[in-house]
């Protein structure tokens, strides 16, 4: 399996923008482009809402840690859980010692989000890609995590699936080798678009199109 050094980190936050985009990532993590629209700003009020690092609860067995810096070599990605809870169990297996406390605690990462549950992947990827850096840190297992949406004041339960985990390696894989060279891919255009902050920095409708630039002056002077 291919291991990233310190240097090669990419953002795991990214990994949502690469599973709703190509174009988009490449973007925001290349091209370092940025727009706000209603979705975004609601998002990151959330987050600075929930992403505070010194609030610390401990409640019915489970202990709550907010803001936790996260890292895998294997995906090569870094970044910042929402939350992780640690949830106290009998088991040794697939759980870990917690300075300060009796005791096994088995972790698990809980992301928060803006809206309500999508029919696709694009939330569940990220939250993956959390738990795999939990289990390279410290070296466990783990089965479930939660995603909560703000929309209906609600967390599911994720299921971290083999071929969830496939796609997170593929999608991680994808950032490096988009990282690596350098170049933004070309756009296509899908109804996702209109939800996208981006949209009149990509124009995807010009971006799209197959033609190049010289076949586009040469029908022009024609």
């Amino acid at each position: 399996m291919c291991m990233y050094s310190e240097d090669d980190l990419l953002a795991l936050s990214g990994i949502q923008h690469m599973a709703f985009c190509t174009k988009q990532w490449a973007l925001i993590h290349v091209e370092r482009q940025w727009e706000e629209n209603v979705r975004t700003v609601e998002g990151r009020n959330l987050h600075e809402k929930v992403d505070n690092p010194y609030i610390f609860e401990e409640r019915d067995g489970i202990i709550t840690s907010r803001a936790v810096p996260i890292v895998s070599y294997q995906l090569g990605l870094y970044g910042v859980a929402d939350v992780v809870e640690f949830e106290m169990t009998d088991d040794s297996k697939n759980s870990i010692l917690l300075p300060g406390h009796k005791g096994f605690w088995r972790p698990y990462p809980v992301e928060y989000k803006r809206g309500k549950p999508k029919k696709d992947d694009i939330d569940k990827v990220q939250l993956c890609a959390q738990a795999i850096c939990l289990e390279e840190m410290h070296g466990i297992s783990i089965q479930k995590c939660y995603l909560y949406y703000a929309e209906i004041h609600r967390r599911i339960c994720i299921e971290l699936t083999d071929d969830l985990r496939k796609k997170v390696f593929e999608l991680s894989k994808n950032m490096h080798e988009i990282f690596a060279e350098g170049i933004t891919p070309k756009a296509i255009k899908t109804k996702q678009c209109r939800l996208c902050s981006l949209i009149d920095i990509c124009v995807p409708e010009i971006s799209s199109k197959s033609k190049s630039v010289l076949d586009y002056l040469k029908k022009a002077f024609e």
